[in-house]
């Protein structure tokens, strides 16, 4: 039990696979931000252009 403890503690093989998922949860907020502001810049003309045709 002792050694199987030890192992575990010293045991780094997902590490990089946590690294990697952290940056993709990073890319995926940055994106969603962006998007974000996109949509809100793409409302305001979709409303100007229906304001413009009524």
């Amino acid at each position: 039990m002792k050694k199987m403890f030890n192992w575990m503690i010293k045991e780094e093989s997902g590490q990089g696979m946590v690294e990697y998922g952290l940056i993709i949860v990073l890319v995926a907020l940055v994106a969603m931000a962006g998007l974000t502001g996109i949509g809100t810049q793409l409302l305001a003309k979709f409303n100007a252009v229906v304001t413009g045709l009524a």
